[in-house]
Protein backbone atom coordinates (compact mmCIF):
# COMPACT_ATOMS: atom_id res chain seq x y z
CA UNK A 1 0.00 0.00 0.00
CA UNK A 2 1.18 3.76 -1.13
CA UNK A 3 1.69 6.00 1.48
CA UNK A 4 2.28 9.13 0.80
CA UNK A 5 3.71 12.98 2.07
CA UNK A 6 3.87 16.79 1.50
CA UNK A 7 7.13 17.69 -0.04
CA UNK A 8 7.78 21.00 1.50
CA UNK A 9 10.57 23.29 1.95
CA UNK A 10 13.05 20.57 0.82
CA UNK A 11 11.96 17.42 3.03
CA UNK A 12 8.73 14.77 3.21
CA UNK A 13 6.02 15.89 5.73
CA UNK A 14 3.17 14.98 7.36
CA UNK A 15 -0.13 17.51 7.38
CA UNK A 16 -1.02 19.67 9.72
CA UNK A 17 -3.90 17.43 11.17
CA UNK A 18 -2.21 14.25 9.88
CA UNK A 19 -4.90 13.98 7.57
CA UNK A 20 -4.96 11.05 4.40
CA UNK A 21 -7.39 10.31 1.74
CA UNK A 22 -8.02 6.90 0.05
CA UNK A 23 -7.11 6.74 -3.89
CA UNK A 24 -9.24 4.50 -6.07
CA UNK A 25 -8.38 2.06 -8.73
CA UNK A 26 -10.96 2.99 -11.14
CA UNK A 27 -11.08 -0.57 -12.56
CA UNK A 28 -12.32 -2.51 -9.48
CA UNK A 29 -12.96 0.54 -6.30
CA UNK A 30 -9.67 -0.97 -4.52
CA UNK A 31 -7.92 1.36 -2.17
CA UNK A 32 -4.49 1.51 -3.62
CA UNK A 33 -2.97 4.54 -1.67
CA UNK A 34 -3.31 6.52 1.26
CA UNK A 35 -2.54 10.24 0.12
CA UNK A 36 -1.88 12.95 2.27
CA UNK A 37 -4.62 15.42 2.76
CA UNK A 38 -3.35 18.78 2.86
CA UNK A 39 -5.27 21.73 4.31
CA UNK A 40 -5.21 25.93 3.79
CA UNK A 41 -2.25 25.50 6.66
CA UNK A 42 -0.37 23.34 4.51
CA UNK A 43 -0.20 25.39 1.35
CA UNK A 44 0.61 28.58 3.26
CA UNK A 45 3.60 27.00 4.42
CA UNK A 46 4.52 25.58 0.93
CA UNK A 47 4.05 28.93 -0.30
CA UNK A 48 6.69 30.73 2.83
CA UNK A 49 8.99 28.26 1.35
CA UNK A 50 8.63 28.98 -1.93
CA UNK A 51 8.98 32.54 -0.94
CA UNK A 52 12.06 32.46 0.86
CA UNK A 53 13.52 30.14 -1.96
CA UNK A 54 12.64 32.50 -5.17
CA UNK A 55 13.90 35.50 -2.73
CA UNK A 56 17.52 34.08 -1.99
CA UNK A 57 20.19 32.71 -4.35
CA UNK A 58 17.59 30.70 -6.63
CA UNK A 59 16.18 33.83 -8.80
CA UNK A 60 19.98 34.49 -9.50
CA UNK A 61 21.18 31.16 -10.96
CA UNK A 62 21.88 30.90 -15.16
CA UNK A 63 19.75 30.21 -17.51
CA UNK A 64 22.68 27.41 -18.72
CA UNK A 65 21.76 26.06 -14.94
CA UNK A 66 18.38 25.86 -15.44
CA UNK A 67 18.59 24.20 -18.62
CA UNK A 68 21.11 21.55 -17.05
CA UNK A 69 18.38 21.16 -14.57
CA UNK A 70 15.10 20.55 -16.95
CA UNK A 71 17.92 18.15 -19.41
CA UNK A 72 18.38 16.15 -15.89
CA UNK A 73 14.52 15.95 -15.15
CA UNK A 74 13.81 14.22 -18.28
CA UNK A 75 16.68 11.69 -18.10
CA UNK A 76 15.09 10.85 -14.84
CA UNK A 77 11.63 10.69 -16.31
CA UNK A 78 13.11 8.03 -19.05
CA UNK A 79 14.70 6.26 -16.24
CA UNK A 80 11.79 6.03 -14.64
CA UNK A 81 8.94 5.72 -17.48
CA UNK A 82 7.81 2.36 -16.87
CA UNK A 83 6.90 2.94 -12.61
CA UNK A 84 5.30 6.18 -13.73
CA UNK A 85 3.42 4.23 -16.30
CA UNK A 86 2.22 1.58 -14.21
CA UNK A 87 0.92 4.17 -11.25
CA UNK A 88 -0.49 6.48 -14.51
CA UNK A 89 -2.75 3.34 -15.64
CA UNK A 90 -3.26 2.06 -12.04
CA UNK A 91 -4.79 5.38 -10.85
CA UNK A 92 -6.36 6.88 -13.97
CA UNK A 93 -7.79 3.44 -15.46
CA UNK A 94 -6.03 4.33 -19.13
CA UNK A 95 -4.28 1.82 -21.20
CA UNK A 96 -0.94 1.29 -19.96
CA UNK A 97 0.29 1.99 -23.90
CA UNK A 98 -1.49 5.33 -23.70
CA UNK A 99 0.66 5.68 -20.06
CA UNK A 100 3.63 5.14 -21.87
CA UNK A 101 3.67 7.29 -24.87
CA UNK A 102 2.45 10.13 -21.53
CA UNK A 103 6.04 9.35 -20.11
CA UNK A 104 7.49 9.90 -23.71
CA UNK A 105 6.27 13.15 -23.89
CA UNK A 106 6.58 14.34 -20.58
CA UNK A 107 10.25 13.97 -20.75
CA UNK A 108 9.96 15.55 -24.38
CA UNK A 109 8.27 18.64 -22.94
CA UNK A 110 11.57 18.85 -20.36
CA UNK A 111 13.56 18.47 -23.09
CA UNK A 112 11.88 21.68 -25.09
CA UNK A 113 11.98 24.06 -22.47
CA UNK A 114 15.35 22.87 -21.54
CA UNK A 115 16.27 24.17 -25.01
CA UNK A 116 14.60 27.42 -24.90
CA UNK A 117 15.79 28.04 -21.88
CA UNK A 118 19.21 27.68 -22.84
CA UNK A 119 18.94 30.19 -25.79
CA UNK A 120 17.42 32.88 -23.81
CA UNK A 121 18.66 35.97 -23.74
CA UNK A 122 17.37 39.70 -23.58
CA UNK A 123 17.55 42.11 -26.86
CA UNK A 124 19.37 44.80 -26.98
CA UNK A 125 16.83 48.14 -28.25
CA UNK A 126 18.22 50.64 -30.62
CA UNK A 127 19.37 53.75 -27.94
CA UNK A 128 21.45 56.83 -28.61
CA UNK A 129 25.41 55.79 -28.08
CA UNK A 130 25.95 56.63 -24.57
CA UNK A 131 22.58 54.28 -23.52
CA UNK A 132 22.27 50.66 -22.93
CA UNK A 133 18.47 49.62 -23.45
CA UNK A 134 17.20 46.04 -23.19
CA UNK A 135 14.05 44.02 -22.72
CA UNK A 136 14.56 41.20 -20.19
CA UNK A 137 12.35 38.37 -19.16
CA UNK A 138 12.52 37.91 -15.85
CA UNK A 139 10.97 35.34 -13.34
CA UNK A 140 7.80 36.09 -12.26
CA UNK A 141 8.21 34.70 -8.42
CA UNK A 142 6.69 32.02 -6.53
CA UNK A 143 3.68 29.86 -9.14
CA UNK A 144 1.05 27.77 -7.77
CA UNK A 145 0.10 24.93 -10.27
CA UNK A 146 -3.09 22.97 -10.05
CA UNK A 147 -3.67 20.38 -12.10
CA UNK A 148 -6.02 17.48 -13.57
CA UNK A 149 -6.94 14.36 -12.68
CA UNK A 150 -7.11 13.25 -16.66
CA UNK A 151 -3.31 13.49 -17.74
CA UNK A 152 -1.93 14.30 -14.22
CA UNK A 153 1.74 14.05 -14.60
CA UNK A 154 1.60 15.56 -18.41
CA UNK A 155 -0.19 18.54 -16.96
CA UNK A 156 1.92 19.50 -14.41
CA UNK A 157 5.23 18.72 -16.96
CA UNK A 158 3.76 21.71 -18.73
CA UNK A 159 3.59 23.49 -16.17
CA UNK A 160 7.02 23.06 -14.23
CA UNK A 161 9.11 22.72 -16.81
CA UNK A 162 8.64 26.39 -17.85
CA UNK A 163 8.19 27.95 -14.50
CA UNK A 164 11.44 26.45 -12.80
CA UNK A 165 13.01 26.94 -16.72
CA UNK A 166 12.07 30.55 -16.37
CA UNK A 167 13.52 30.81 -12.68
CA UNK A 168 10.29 30.51 -10.42
CA UNK A 169 9.60 29.17 -7.33
CA UNK A 170 6.84 26.40 -7.63
CA UNK A 171 3.76 24.67 -5.24
CA UNK A 172 2.26 22.17 -6.60
CA UNK A 173 -1.39 20.80 -6.17
CA UNK A 174 -2.47 17.62 -8.10
CA UNK A 175 -5.86 16.36 -8.51
CA UNK A 176 -6.68 14.50 -4.94
CA UNK A 177 -8.28 11.74 -7.14
CA UNK A 178 -4.95 11.25 -9.33
CA UNK A 179 -2.09 12.62 -7.30
CA UNK A 180 0.50 9.61 -7.19
CA UNK A 181 2.62 9.99 -10.59
CA UNK A 182 3.40 13.02 -9.31
CA UNK A 183 4.11 12.33 -6.42
CA UNK A 184 6.80 9.65 -7.29
CA UNK A 185 8.36 12.84 -9.53
CA UNK A 186 8.36 14.87 -6.25
CA UNK A 187 10.71 11.94 -5.27
CA UNK A 188 12.64 12.10 -8.73
CA UNK A 189 13.09 16.05 -7.60
CA UNK A 190 14.38 14.86 -4.32
CA UNK A 191 17.37 13.34 -6.11
CA UNK A 192 18.62 16.88 -7.79
CA UNK A 193 19.62 18.28 -3.91
CA UNK A 194 17.72 21.42 -5.38
CA UNK A 195 17.54 24.68 -3.01
CA UNK A 196 14.97 24.11 -0.29
CA UNK A 197 11.45 25.54 -1.13
CA UNK A 198 12.13 25.88 -5.16
CA UNK A 199 9.72 22.71 -5.91
CA UNK A 200 6.82 21.96 -3.08
CA UNK A 201 4.12 19.10 -3.65
CA UNK A 202 0.95 19.76 -1.42
CA UNK A 203 -1.75 16.96 -2.18
CA UNK A 204 -4.93 17.79 -0.55
CA UNK A 205 -8.83 19.42 -1.81
CA UNK A 206 -10.12 22.33 -2.47
CA UNK A 207 -9.01 24.17 0.06
CA UNK A 208 -5.58 24.08 -0.65
CA UNK A 209 -6.06 25.40 -4.60
CA UNK A 210 -8.29 28.07 -2.75
CA UNK A 211 -5.00 29.16 -0.97
CA UNK A 212 -2.82 29.06 -3.59
CA UNK A 213 -5.41 31.67 -5.82
CA UNK A 214 -6.09 33.24 -2.82
CA UNK A 215 -2.00 34.27 -1.45
CA UNK A 216 -0.77 37.54 -1.71
CA UNK A 217 2.87 35.30 -1.84
CA UNK A 218 1.84 33.78 -4.55
CA UNK A 219 2.51 35.08 -8.34
CA UNK A 220 1.45 33.37 -10.74
CA UNK A 221 -1.66 30.71 -10.47
CA UNK A 222 -1.87 28.06 -13.28
CA UNK A 223 -4.79 25.62 -13.43
CA UNK A 224 -6.15 23.33 -15.59
CA UNK A 225 -9.58 21.73 -14.94
CA UNK A 226 -13.24 22.67 -14.94
CA UNK A 227 -14.95 25.98 -15.94
CA UNK A 228 -16.51 26.42 -12.47
CA UNK A 229 -13.53 26.28 -10.65
CA UNK A 230 -11.74 28.16 -13.08
CA UNK A 231 -14.05 31.07 -12.16
CA UNK A 232 -13.30 30.68 -8.78
CA UNK A 233 -9.82 30.87 -9.20
CA UNK A 234 -9.76 33.68 -11.38
CA UNK A 235 -12.04 35.79 -8.38
CA UNK A 236 -9.84 34.94 -6.02
CA UNK A 237 -6.96 35.55 -7.73
CA UNK A 238 -7.77 39.34 -7.94
CA UNK A 239 -7.00 39.97 -4.48
CA UNK A 240 -3.55 40.89 -5.65
CA UNK A 241 -3.59 40.82 -9.28
CA UNK A 242 -1.37 37.94 -9.89
CA UNK A 243 -1.31 36.25 -13.04
CA UNK A 244 -3.17 33.49 -14.17
CA UNK A 245 -3.16 30.88 -16.70
CA UNK A 246 -6.38 28.81 -17.36
CA UNK A 247 -6.85 26.03 -19.57
CA UNK A 248 -10.73 24.68 -18.77
CA UNK A 249 -11.57 22.41 -21.54
CA UNK A 250 -13.86 22.52 -24.66
CA UNK A 251 -16.68 21.26 -26.87
CA UNK A 252 -14.78 20.43 -29.80
CA UNK A 253 -16.47 20.09 -33.32
CA UNK A 254 -15.28 17.32 -35.19
CA UNK A 255 -16.93 18.30 -38.57
CA UNK A 256 -16.60 15.61 -41.57
CA UNK A 257 -17.64 17.11 -45.39
CA UNK A 258 -18.92 14.58 -47.92
CA UNK A 259 -15.47 14.52 -49.92
CA UNK A 260 -13.52 13.47 -47.08
CA UNK A 261 -11.73 9.86 -46.99
CA UNK A 262 -14.34 8.18 -45.59
CA UNK A 263 -12.87 5.06 -43.94
CA UNK A 264 -9.82 7.29 -42.17
CA UNK A 265 -12.50 9.82 -40.75
CA UNK A 266 -14.36 7.23 -39.36
CA UNK A 267 -10.96 5.81 -37.76
CA UNK A 268 -9.62 9.23 -36.51
CA UNK A 269 -13.28 9.91 -35.23
CA UNK A 270 -12.95 7.07 -32.83
CA UNK A 271 -9.23 8.31 -31.65
CA UNK A 272 -10.88 11.67 -31.38
CA UNK A 273 -13.59 10.24 -28.53
CA UNK A 274 -12.17 7.49 -27.15
CA UNK A 275 -8.67 7.69 -26.45
CA UNK A 276 -8.88 7.89 -21.82
CA UNK A 277 -12.16 7.07 -22.44
CA UNK A 278 -12.94 10.20 -23.64
CA UNK A 279 -12.06 12.14 -20.81
CA UNK A 280 -9.88 14.45 -22.83
CA UNK A 281 -10.53 18.58 -22.68
CA UNK A 282 -9.86 18.24 -26.21
CA UNK A 283 -11.52 15.00 -27.38
CA UNK A 284 -13.89 14.77 -30.32
CA UNK A 285 -17.44 14.42 -28.97
CA UNK A 286 -19.13 16.53 -30.79
CA UNK A 287 -19.39 14.97 -34.55
CA UNK A 288 -20.66 17.04 -37.16
CA UNK A 289 -21.40 14.95 -40.58
CA UNK A 290 -22.65 16.54 -43.56
CA UNK A 291 -26.08 15.32 -44.98
CA UNK A 292 -24.84 12.92 -47.74
CA UNK A 293 -22.56 10.83 -46.25
CA UNK A 294 -24.16 10.72 -42.79
CA UNK A 295 -26.40 7.89 -42.50
CA UNK A 296 -23.33 5.65 -44.14
CA UNK A 297 -21.03 7.29 -41.44
CA UNK A 298 -23.20 6.80 -38.68
CA UNK A 299 -23.22 3.08 -39.67
CA UNK A 300 -19.61 2.60 -39.82
CA UNK A 301 -18.45 4.51 -36.87
CA UNK A 302 -21.30 1.97 -35.09
CA UNK A 303 -19.73 -1.33 -36.70
CA UNK A 304 -15.87 -0.08 -35.23
CA UNK A 305 -16.96 0.77 -31.95
CA UNK A 306 -19.09 -2.22 -31.00
CA UNK A 307 -15.66 -4.43 -31.56
CA UNK A 308 -13.64 -1.86 -29.41
CA UNK A 309 -11.85 -4.11 -26.22
CA UNK A 310 -12.95 -2.82 -22.74
CA UNK A 311 -10.79 -3.49 -20.35
CA UNK A 312 -7.57 -3.69 -17.35
CA UNK A 313 -5.10 -0.94 -19.03
CA UNK A 314 -2.50 -3.41 -17.93
CA UNK A 315 -3.97 -5.99 -20.32
CA UNK A 316 -2.39 -6.02 -23.59
CA UNK A 317 -5.63 -6.81 -25.60
CA UNK A 318 -7.55 -3.62 -23.87
CA UNK A 319 -8.52 -0.59 -26.12
CA UNK A 320 -10.31 1.40 -23.40
CA UNK A 321 -10.55 1.07 -19.67
CA UNK A 322 -13.16 2.94 -17.45
CA UNK A 323 -14.00 6.36 -16.47
CA UNK A 324 -11.74 7.42 -13.76
CA UNK A 325 -14.34 8.17 -10.43
CA UNK A 326 -18.15 7.45 -9.46
CA UNK A 327 -18.98 10.74 -9.83
CA UNK A 328 -17.96 10.60 -13.45
CA UNK A 329 -19.67 7.78 -14.39
CA UNK A 330 -22.71 8.72 -13.12
CA UNK A 331 -22.46 12.42 -14.12
CA UNK A 332 -21.68 11.09 -18.19
CA UNK A 333 -24.83 8.29 -17.38
CA UNK A 334 -27.29 11.33 -16.96
CA UNK A 335 -26.10 13.18 -19.65
CA UNK A 336 -26.75 10.33 -22.16
CA UNK A 337 -29.97 9.86 -20.59
CA UNK A 338 -30.68 13.97 -21.05
CA UNK A 339 -29.81 13.66 -24.36
CA UNK A 340 -32.29 10.69 -25.06
CA UNK A 341 -34.98 12.41 -23.56
CA UNK A 342 -34.33 15.51 -25.94
CA UNK A 343 -34.62 13.35 -28.55
CA UNK A 344 -31.26 12.34 -29.11
CA UNK A 345 -31.44 8.15 -30.66
CA UNK A 346 -28.57 5.84 -28.92
CA UNK A 347 -27.13 4.04 -31.53
CA UNK A 348 -24.42 2.25 -29.72
CA UNK A 349 -23.52 1.68 -25.71
CA UNK A 350 -24.95 3.68 -23.29
CA UNK A 351 -24.67 1.83 -20.37
CA UNK A 352 -22.09 -0.35 -18.01
CA UNK A 353 -20.73 -3.85 -20.09
CA UNK A 354 -22.07 -6.76 -19.18
CA UNK A 355 -19.97 -9.55 -17.62
CA UNK A 356 -18.66 -10.06 -13.93
CA UNK A 357 -15.43 -8.31 -14.43
CA UNK A 358 -17.23 -5.07 -15.05
CA UNK A 359 -19.87 -4.93 -12.16
CA UNK A 360 -16.99 -3.74 -9.76
CA UNK A 361 -15.27 -0.24 -11.07
CA UNK A 362 -16.09 2.63 -13.33
CA UNK A 363 -17.06 1.30 -16.66
CA UNK A 364 -18.65 2.39 -19.32
CA UNK A 365 -19.11 0.89 -23.16
CA UNK A 366 -18.38 3.76 -26.22
CA UNK A 367 -21.56 5.19 -26.31
CA UNK A 368 -23.02 6.93 -29.92
CA UNK A 369 -26.12 9.55 -29.85
CA UNK A 370 -27.65 10.29 -33.59
CA UNK A 371 -30.08 12.98 -34.47
CA UNK A 372 -28.75 15.82 -32.00
CA UNK A 373 -29.41 19.22 -32.83
CA UNK A 374 -27.21 21.82 -32.02
CA UNK A 375 -29.89 23.02 -28.92
CA UNK A 376 -29.73 20.02 -27.39
CA UNK A 377 -27.74 19.87 -24.07
CA UNK A 378 -25.47 17.47 -24.74
CA UNK A 379 -24.19 19.38 -28.25
CA UNK A 380 -23.53 22.15 -26.21
CA UNK A 381 -21.91 20.91 -22.44
CA UNK A 382 -18.63 18.99 -22.45
CA UNK A 383 -19.32 15.26 -20.88
CA UNK A 384 -15.49 14.45 -20.59
CA UNK A 385 -16.27 10.52 -21.12
CA UNK A 386 -16.77 7.70 -23.73
CA UNK A 387 -19.84 9.38 -25.96
CA UNK A 388 -19.84 10.70 -29.73
CA UNK A 389 -22.74 12.55 -30.39
CA UNK A 390 -23.25 13.27 -34.13
CA UNK A 391 -24.99 16.19 -35.57
CA UNK A 392 -25.88 16.57 -39.42
CA UNK A 393 -25.26 19.80 -41.80
CA UNK A 394 -25.80 20.66 -45.25
CA UNK A 395 -23.38 23.81 -46.08
CA UNK A 396 -20.20 24.68 -45.34
CA UNK A 397 -21.63 28.11 -43.32
CA UNK A 398 -24.03 25.89 -41.47
CA UNK A 399 -20.90 23.80 -40.49
CA UNK A 400 -19.17 27.12 -39.41
CA UNK A 401 -21.73 28.71 -37.62
CA UNK A 402 -23.31 25.59 -35.45
CA UNK A 403 -19.34 25.01 -34.37
CA UNK A 404 -18.74 28.49 -33.69
CA UNK A 405 -22.16 28.22 -31.33
CA UNK A 406 -20.33 27.45 -28.56
CA UNK A 407 -18.97 28.95 -24.96
CA UNK A 408 -16.13 27.01 -25.83
CA UNK A 409 -12.85 27.48 -28.28
CA UNK A 410 -10.30 24.71 -27.72
CA UNK A 411 -10.17 22.62 -30.63
CA UNK A 412 -11.48 21.89 -33.49
CA UNK A 413 -10.97 19.46 -36.77
CA UNK A 414 -12.13 19.69 -40.29
CA UNK A 415 -12.00 16.42 -43.08
CA UNK A 416 -12.00 17.71 -46.46
CA UNK A 417 -9.85 16.99 -49.92
CA UNK A 418 -10.76 20.37 -50.63
CA UNK A 419 -7.89 22.94 -49.32
CA UNK A 420 -8.96 25.64 -50.18
CA UNK A 421 -12.26 24.96 -48.17
CA UNK A 422 -10.14 23.75 -45.28
CA UNK A 423 -8.33 26.40 -45.42
CA UNK A 424 -11.45 28.87 -45.19
CA UNK A 425 -12.73 26.97 -42.18
CA UNK A 426 -9.31 26.60 -40.49
CA UNK A 427 -9.53 30.44 -40.19
CA UNK A 428 -12.62 30.86 -39.61
CA UNK A 429 -13.35 28.62 -36.41
CA UNK A 430 -12.67 30.27 -32.95
CA UNK A 431 -10.35 27.19 -31.29
CA UNK A 432 -7.25 27.48 -30.21
CA UNK A 433 -6.08 24.58 -32.27
CA UNK A 434 -7.75 23.79 -35.99
CA UNK A 435 -6.36 20.00 -36.49
CA UNK A 436 -7.10 19.38 -41.04
CA UNK A 437 -7.95 15.35 -41.76
CA UNK A 438 -6.44 14.53 -38.38
CA UNK A 439 -7.15 14.98 -34.66
CA UNK A 440 -5.15 14.93 -31.61
CA UNK A 441 -2.03 15.82 -32.29
CA UNK A 442 0.00 18.21 -30.39
CA UNK A 443 3.72 18.89 -30.30
CA UNK A 444 5.65 20.87 -27.39
CA UNK A 445 7.34 23.25 -29.83
CA UNK A 446 3.55 24.50 -30.51
CA UNK A 447 1.37 26.60 -28.50
CA UNK A 448 -1.73 24.91 -26.76
CA UNK A 449 -4.97 26.56 -25.22
CA UNK A 450 -7.93 27.86 -26.08
CA UNK A 451 -10.78 30.92 -26.66
CA UNK A 452 -13.53 31.81 -25.13
CA UNK A 453 -14.28 29.53 -22.14
CA UNK A 454 -11.81 27.64 -22.71
CA UNK A 455 -9.42 29.51 -20.65
CA UNK A 456 -6.84 32.55 -20.57
CA UNK A 457 -2.83 32.20 -21.63
CA UNK A 458 -1.72 29.52 -23.77
CA UNK A 459 0.80 26.53 -22.80
CA UNK A 460 3.90 24.64 -24.76
CA UNK A 461 5.85 26.51 -27.01
CA UNK A 462 7.48 29.72 -27.37
CA UNK A 463 4.78 31.21 -25.56
CA UNK A 464 4.66 28.52 -22.61
CA UNK A 465 7.93 29.82 -21.42
CA UNK A 466 7.30 33.59 -21.37
CA UNK A 467 3.85 32.90 -19.56
CA UNK A 468 6.16 32.20 -16.27
CA UNK A 469 7.70 35.51 -17.17
CA UNK A 470 7.54 39.49 -16.55
CA UNK A 471 8.89 42.37 -19.19
CA UNK A 472 11.42 44.45 -18.09
CA UNK A 473 12.88 47.74 -19.81
CA UNK A 474 16.14 48.30 -18.47
CA UNK A 475 17.85 51.63 -19.34
CA UNK A 476 21.02 52.67 -18.62
CA UNK A 477 22.35 56.34 -19.18
CA UNK A 478 26.23 55.80 -19.78
CA UNK A 479 26.60 59.58 -20.03
CA UNK A 480 24.42 61.53 -17.93
CA UNK A 481 24.58 65.49 -17.97
CA UNK A 482 21.99 67.91 -16.83
CA UNK A 483 18.69 68.43 -19.14
CA UNK A 484 18.25 72.59 -17.70
CA UNK A 485 14.73 72.01 -18.30
CA UNK A 486 13.46 73.81 -14.68
CA UNK A 487 14.72 76.80 -13.39
CA UNK A 488 18.04 76.87 -15.22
Amino acid sequence: MIETRLFIDGQWQAPIGNGSRAIINPADESVIAHAADGTRADARRAIAAARAAFDGPWRHGTARERARLLHRIADLVDRDAGELARLETLNTGKTLGESRTDMGDIAATFRHFAALVAAESGAVNEAPHHVISRTLREPVGVCGLITPWNYPLLQAAWKIAPALGAGNTVVVKPSNLTPLTTWHFARLVEELDLPPGVFNLVTGGAEVGAELAESHDVDLVSFTGGALAGESIMKAASGNFKRIGLELGGKNPNIVFADADLETAVDYALNAGFFHAGQVCSAGSRLMVEDSIHDAFVERLAARMARIVVGSGFDKETQMGPVQSLHQHEKILAMVQAGIAEGARLVHGGKRPAGDVFRRGFWLEPTLLAGVTAGMRIAGEEIFGPVITVERFASEQEALSAANATPYGLAAAVWTRDLDKANRMSRALRFGTVWVNDYHPYFPEAPWGGFKSSGIGRELGRIGLDEYTELKHSYINLAPKPMGWFGA
